[in-house]
């Protein structure tokens, strides 16, 4: 009997495959920046929703390549619960939680995928203050939504959101995360009372 392949080099495997699939597709090698994440998501647009068998293993590798280049960025764990890949969380410093292959099941079919996780996760306290951030947003084109550019960016801004928030609990004086917007109000909208959840 083998032992079975540790987190890590599985995550790796299976980021390095979808690395091979791009660079075999577009021509380009993708290098876990987030700058080719457009050619992950210009590959994703092509990949055939009705063969179930071939989307599985497209999920789960560009799950974890997508997942990596989060991890990069603004850092996080993986969570694999019951050892389904498609079930797999990334867990962000922050506590904002996500399923990598939610995200790229809805990349494919660009729309939420009925069986995979597609949303955002966080702290009770924290709740508010995320649904805050996503509610001020700019509206986006559907290809946009579901796009991974556009999920990282999502990520990127609630993350920056609830860093400042963590900060003014804590007492300290932080500048205000640029949301995009020029509303003259760059502070979160808090709840009436932060720590109700």
């Amino acid at each position: 009997m083998t032992a079975p392949t540790p987190l890590s080099e599985r995550l790796r495997e299976y980021a390095a495959q979808t690395v091979e699939y791009v660079r075999r597709a577009v021509g380009v090698a993708l290098d876990f920046d987030s700058d080719t994440l457009p050619l992950l998501d210009h590959y994703l647009r092509n990949v055939p929703a009705d063969q179930p068998a071939t989307t599985r293993l497209i999920i789960t590798t560009a799950a974890a390549y997508f997942g990596e280049v989060v991890v990069r960025r603004l850092g996080g764990r993986w969570e694999t619960g019951d050892g389904d890949e498609l079930t797999w969380r990334l867990v962000l410093p922050t506590g904002v939680s996500f399923s990598p292959a939610g995200m790229v099941g809805s990349a494919i079919v660009r729309a939420d995928a009925a069986d995979l996780d597609t949303g955002l996760d966080s702290p009770p306290k924290m709740r508010p203050y995320v649904e805050a951030a996503l509610a001020r947003m700019s509206p986006v084109s559907t290809e946009e939504y579901y796009s991974l550019c556009g999920r990282l960016d999502t990520l990127e801004h609630v993350h920056e959101v609830l860093l400042t928030v963590a900060a003014e609990l804590a007492g300290k004086s932080v500048p205000a995360a640029d949301d995009g917007q020029d509303d003259g109000d760059d502070e979160p909208a808090p709840p009436a009372d932060p720590l109700v959840n």
